[in-house]
């Protein structure tokens, strides 16, 4: 959207359908008065201010007038010196032009200033599209009525070479707008003339260019500087640029100026400034200023292109770290959520986890590590995959704290984080929670209340030397556990302890949405808790993990002891028969007591205590056998000659699926079958 020109005051005795514009004009001359210098540039806006009354004093400066209006000034170059050095009386003082007609910019005061605000404009910016719309805005009025910028299509990357033919892609076009609100203040400037008509310039020029090696637009490329589309380079260089077929025509006498684009290394795109047909052409000196104006817009591009590469490589990075998807372990439903603090800060340390576990059980980890950097990320991605070797080892959420704390002191100083470890057990419906100064997890019952627990929270990870206290609590069918980071209850505007109020009453609220016998969607809740957010709320990245406790029923589970005898495998394939018929899967009889007897007997050889044996009837049927023994057994093809060995192969066969677990005790190995 381009940006509306600064009006000026009417002169007295013009004609207020003149067409003047959006430009720079001299009010004319009156007789016994002193001639006015051209208004000051506005370093703000990057148009020149007016002398417009009712302006702000700290954006405006008072037009200053001069000392001696018959003192003589050096000729600008290009217009002819008069005897005696002077310049025509009518030139420096606006007179003797077409009405309406604007000045040119003024000597090396004038174009310093706009140079200066001009670039800083476009240092402003801090991404592509940033730094080019800064550059046209900057441009257009004040220094030319259009502008076309073509970059590099792709854009090299630092030290990359580019492949392939060099590509511009037209990227940006901004000219004065057409009309505007006379009533407001502003000029309807004259119609264009039909075939160079400058207000339809994406449609009137091609929008891609293959440079041709060895043509002119390389040639004009390769030398860098600006040159005048009359130049003789220029004049072929230009229809390549603009396509074959363009229907735009650029207006002659030095009235259009095609500058390269040069980031550190190469050329990356080039960028032609227009004036109209009615506007004065440009001066020798204005090569100068669009030699600095696209030399700064050049480096703030490759600074931006740089920038954006960086961003990527972070957001994957963090992207890598947090779990493409959440597992869907027996009894328990998960949701989750991950919010970066901002769009230019996408990086951060927060990350959430859940972690199956032997014996039906799952490992619900949430944390936060300080600070916003691909450093916080990296040490995020080492604890997290610390935690789960740790709970692959099946160890108590404290012990998994400490180890976690080890960790961090050997990635170095100052490395801290906090983070709560829960594991929850579907059969016995409990759940234990470790924390590391981390905020407590809010729990919502069924029946609507929401609870924030009272867990202790010790000291965060990285301190040393800490002894890290573990609770064990109730978690009811059918309740709800929120595990989030400090983003989510801590900003700004209020503290953490304020922020876990205003989520309890937020869970409450959601819950009475659905009645007491019927806990909301999972997904839903999720939602809503991040509703709660307000404008001034998002100072930090959010991790949500949402945990749906299902629950396995008693009259679901079978549970054994088998002492380590040779009888043990025939007695485990009569319990799991008549525990089969107690719940109508007969047909699943054959194959669950083939497999049962193979992995019984390859516990029972080993164990030196007793041997468990467990039946999980859920969506699927799980079948799991414990002993004592760490070693896990290994998928091998037996020989024919062999008279052991097929155990689990038979199992890799028949089951659904199956694995090994290494406990701190020994082992379990596990195996599921369809019910049908």
């Amino acid at each position: 959207m381009t940006e509306h020109p600064t009006s000026f005051e009417r002169p007295q005795g013009a004609d207020p359908s003149d067409p003047r514009g959006a430009l720079l004009r001299s009010p004319a001359h009156t007789p016994g008065t002193a001639a006015l210098d051209t208004p000051p540039f506005d370093e703000n806006t990057g148009g020149e201010q007016g002398a417009d009354k009712g302006k702000d004093p700290e954006h405006s400066q008072p037009v200053s007038a001069e000392p001696d209006a018959h003192r003589p000034r050096p000729a600008p170059e290009g217009i002819p010196a008069q005897p005696g050095g002077d310049v025509p009386q009518e030139r420096r003082r606006g007179q003797g032009l077409p009405p309406g007609q604007p000045t040119p910019m003024r000597r090396d005061g004038d174009r310093l200033r706009f140079v200066g605000a001009a670039t800083r404009r476009i240092a402003r910016g801090i991404d592509l599209d940033e730094i080019v719309m800064g550059l046209c805005r900057a441009t257009v009025p004040t220094f030319s009525d259009a502008i076309l910028v073509y970059l590099r299509d792709p854009l090299p990357v630092g030290d990359e070479r580019p492949t392939g033919p060099l590509v511009l892609r037209l990227r940006r076009t901004d000219r004065i707008p057409e009309e505007q609100d006379s009533e407001a203040g502003f000029i309807i400037p004259a119609p264009l003339p039909e075939p160079s008509e400058i207000s339809e310039l994406s449609s009137a020029i091609a929008e891609l260019c293959e440079v041709r090696q060895g043509g002119a637009l390389a040639e004009v490329l390769r030398g860098v500087r600006p040159v005048f589309a009359d130049a003789p380079a220029a004049r072929a260089a230009l229809p390549e640029l603009l396509g074959e077929e363009s229907q735009l025509i650029v207006p002659g006498g030095q009235r259009a100026i095609l500058a390269p684009l040069r980031g550190r290394r190469r050329v990356i795109g080039a960028t032609v400034f227009i004036r109209r047909a009615d506007r004065f052409p440009f001066e020798p000196d204005d090569l100068l200023v669009a030699a600095q104006l696209a030399t700064h817009s050049a480096l703030g591009i490759d600074k931006a292109v740089l920038y954006g590469r960086e961003a990527y490589i972070a957001d994957e990075l963090q992207r890598t770290m947090l779990p493409d998807h959440l597992p869907r372990p027996t009894g328990v439903r998960l949701a989750s959520r991950y919010l970066p603090a901002a769009e230019t800060a996408r990086v951060g340390g927060d990350w959430y986890d859940a972690i199956p576990l032997p014996g039906s059980r799952v490992a619900l980890v949430v944390g936060d590590v300080m600070g916003h950097s691909m450093t916080s990320a990296a040490i995020m991605g080492q604890l997290r995959t610390t935690a789960q070797t740790l709970a692959g080892l099946d160890l108590p959420p404290q012990e998994v704290l400490h180890h976690l704390d080890e960790q961090a002191q050997r990635l170095g100083q100052d490395r801290m984080a906090t983070c709560l470890y829960a594991v929850y057990d579907p059969v016995s419906h409990r759940i234990t929670v470790a924390n590391a100064g981390h905020p407590p997890p809010v729990l919502l019952h069924l029946g609507g209340r929401a609870e924030v627990l009272k867990v202790p929270p010790n000291a965060p990870i990285g301190v040393g030397g800490v002894d890290f206290e573990a609770v064990e609590l109730d978690a009811p069918a059918g309740g709800t556990l929120l595990l989030y980071t400090d983003g989510l209850v801590e900003s700004r505007l209020r503290d953490v302890w304020t922020g876990i109020e205003a989520l309890r009453e937020k869970l409450a609220a959601t819950a009475q949405l659905t009645g007491p016998d019927h806990p909301p969607p999972l997904e839903a809740l999720c939602d809503e808790v991040l509703d709660m957010l307000g404008p001034g709320d998002r100072d930090d990245d959010i991790a949500l993990l949402a945990a749906r406790f299902d629950g396995i029923a008693p009259s679901d589970v079978a549970y054994w002891f088998l002492e380590p005898e040779d009888a043990a495998p025939g007695r485990a394939r009569r319990l799991a028969r008549r525990a089969l018929a107690r719940w109508g899967l007969e047909e699943l009889s054959d194959s669950v007591e083939l497999l049962v007897s193979e992995v019984v007997t390859n516990a029972v050889r080993y164990a030196s205590r007793p041997v468990t044996l467990r039946l999980l009837r859920t969506d699927v049927l799980r079948c799991e056998v414990g002993d004592d023994v760490p070693q896990l057994p290994r998928l091998r093809q037996a020989r024919a000659t062999d008279e052991g060995g097929r155990g689990l192969y038979l199992v890799n066969k028949l089951a659904r699926r199956w694995g090994a677990t290494r406990l701190s005790t020994g082992k379990v190995v596990w195996f599921e079958l369809n019910r049908g």
